[in-house]
């Protein structure tokens, strides 16, 4: 499954590893190289089917390189998500700055805003489909094997919580609140968006090849005025 020892995946050589190390200018280049490699092939080839061969081919180093800065294809994996993840904070971030005052209309979370936050989390067609047949495949692993599950899970925590410290925030800002308990309501609506992005994924199979595959927001839309009031 894994071309580097098994073992190498666990906490010992996590994604934290990386991000722990003080990174020198020339290996956070190899790093991001690497990761943009990586997103290529194995959107072409998938995890299992990709090699690390083919992804220091990809970025034009040797597999030295490759073993200086991950141990696994899943843990090469992990970081490249968590990269996406934090890109997607800060666009989030920025986008609700410029967002209009009249973001509660009527006791609710005006739709249009709802919709422009939501585009900055939700990628196009094919970067959708790619993402989500990807985290399929490598929750599938995650599932068979402890020890990529392990660093799988260690990052969806992170994630969930760092995402519900961002939300939590932007709300405030707008005099918002959830009204349920922040973990629960993050759950929920990754939840909705993760299921809306394989059914997404699914149905472009069967339509025509231009069938969209990106996630639909009717859904997380009126999730989010369940889940968000106005501030006491």
């Amino acid at each position: 499954m894994t071309t580097g020892p098994a073992s190498d995946v666990g906490s010992g050589s996590s994604v934290e590893r990386a991000f722990a190390t003080a990174l020198t200018p020339r290996r956070e280049r190899t790093r991001e190289r690497l990761l943009d490699a990586a997103y290529t092939v194995f959107a072409q080839h998938g995890i299992r089917g990709a090699s690390i061969e083919a992804v220091c081919e990809a970025a034009g180093f040797t597999r030295g390189a490759f073993y200086s800065n991950f141990s696994s294809k899943e843990e090469l994996f992990l970081a490249l998500a968590e990269r996406a993840m934090r890109r997607q904070l800060v666009a989030l971030e920025s986008i609700t700055k410029n967002l209009e005052p009249e973001v509660v209309r009527c006791g609710a979370v005006n739709p249009d805003a709802i919709s422009t936050i939501l585009s900055v989390m939700t990628p196009d067609a094919g970067d959708a489909r790619q993402w989500t047949l990807m985290r399929a495949e490598l929750e599938l692993l995650a599932m068979r094997d402890p020890e990529v599950g392990r660093p799988f899970l260690a990052q969806e925590q992170m994630i969930r919580t760092e995402l519900g410290s961002a939300i939590e925030g932007i709300l405030d800002d707008f005099g918002l609140r959830f009204t349920i308990d922040q973990r629960t309501a993050v759950d929920l609506l990754l939840g909705a968006y993760e299921s809306s992005a394989r059914v997404a994924v699914t149905a472009s199979q069967v339509q025509e090849e231009d069938g969209d595959a990106v996630p639909g927001t009717a859904v997380l839309s009126q999730l989010v005025n369940l889940l968000v009031t106005t501030a006491d």
